[in-house]
């Protein structure tokens, strides 16, 4: 069975560990602020704070911008349940909103018709590693926090994001673009968001007792972390040549590819193929020649919360299905997982394509 991801480590993550095991230094320490420091340079912002996971970050974001009982936190549905959580950790409201099904993106539109004078701030996901249109979104005068989880090295218009919003946060997660096993970070050009997010960080030695969190990131974790973002360049481009080879080799069977867009970098986190019909059976079809794929989203945030009216994010539950895409997958992976797909689905329908254009 072909897995559906996993990371890519070698020999240069195994010396680094050993170096910080010998070292006796395995908590937060050198080895922590110099992957903040890295991450800074790359991202290009002022500052970064290491955490444990990606939802501590969330976390942590949101009680820096103040977010509190009552306020609204703008999101889309089709996402996971960690921005959810981190949302419920402050007592605030999620604001729900609906995604453009070409890009999986956050709608808008949706999003500007849905804000209110409650609406503190808005996490703008960018799904898959596609770049959402953060600048038509910034403009609309909400903090935007942006979810880079899944998107690392990915561009708007020749930026990297993560540089939009007020602040952004990522995750390292074990199948993540880069991983620390667990881990997060967030970053900000602000002082005053970096100085909070560090002292909330921490719950211990302190003159003044306020509530703090044991949200910490290890210099074992922190030496994966730097040693995967001096690979991160080598990581997209395998991506990339990835993505370009199922594009050419799915052209003419009846599923609806990714876009490339010419104003933003696709890193393809995920290599998400939309069906015709409803999904389910191709699940079974492909798990069944030993290529595992997954629903690229669990469960809508709208169905959690009994909502309806999210008819973009409907339409990509039910017609998404992500196959395997990442730097470990061997070459002859990559043939057998491109001979199962067009197996599976039909070779003689015209293909329907997304809006976006491959890039020159």
């Amino acid at each position: 069975m072909i897995p559906h991801s996993r990371p890519m480590l070698d020999e240069e993550e195994i010396f680094n560990l050993s170096n910080v095991i010998r070292s006796g230094q395995i908590s937060q320490g050198d080895e922590v602020l110099r992957f903040e420091e890295m991450m800074t340079e790359f991202i290009g912002l002022k500052g970064a704070v290491a955490t444990n996971s990606g939802t501590s970050a969330l976390h942590l974001a949101l009680l820096s911008l103040n977010i509190r009982d009552d306020d609204e936190v703008a999101i889309p549905s089709y996402t996971c349940t960690a921005i959810l959580n981190a949302i419920n950790y402050v007592n605030a409201t999620p604001l729900l909103v609906d995604i453009d099904p070409d890009t999986f993106n956050i709608d808008l539109n949706d999003l500007k018709r849905k804000v209110t004078k409650r609406t503190k701030a808005v996490i703008v996901p960018h799904m898959f590693g596609l770049p959402a249109d953060i600048e038509d979104i910034v403009t609309l005068g909400i903090p935007v926090i942006e979810d880079c989880a899944q998107a690392i090295g990915a561009t708007y218009n020749e930026r990297r994001i993560g540089g939009f919003g007020y602040l952004s946060i990522y995750s390292f997660y074990a199948t993540k673009v880069i991983t620390t096993g667990e881990g997060g970070m967030i970053l900000s050009d602000s002082k005053r968001v970096l100085e909070k997010v560090r002292d909330l960080r921490e719950y211990d030695k302190k003159d003044i007792y306020l509530p703090g969190f044991n949200y910490k990131m290890t210099d074992i974790q922190a030496a994966l972390g730097i040693s995967q973002l001096n690979k991160l360049p080598l990581f997209l481009d395998r991506r990339t040549d990835i993505a370009d080879r199922y594009t050419q080799s799915f052209k003419d069977i009846p599923i609806t590819l990714p876009g490339w867009y010419s104003d933003r970098r696709h890193i393809f986190y995920r290599f998400v193929i939309k069906t015709r019909d409803n999904s389910d059976k191709y699940f079974r079809l492909l798990e069944g020649n030993d290529v595992s794929c997954q629903r690229p989203v669990y469960l809508p945030l709208h169905n959690y919360l009994k909502l309806d009216g999210f008819p973009g994010t409907d339409d990509a539950w039910n017609k998404a299905i992500s196959i395997p895409i990442y730097p470990a997958l061997s070459d002859d992976e990559i043939k057998m997982t491109i001979d199962v797909v067009r197996d599976v689905f039909s070779k003689n329908e015209k293909p329907q394509r997304h809006k976006g254009h491959k890039e020159n």
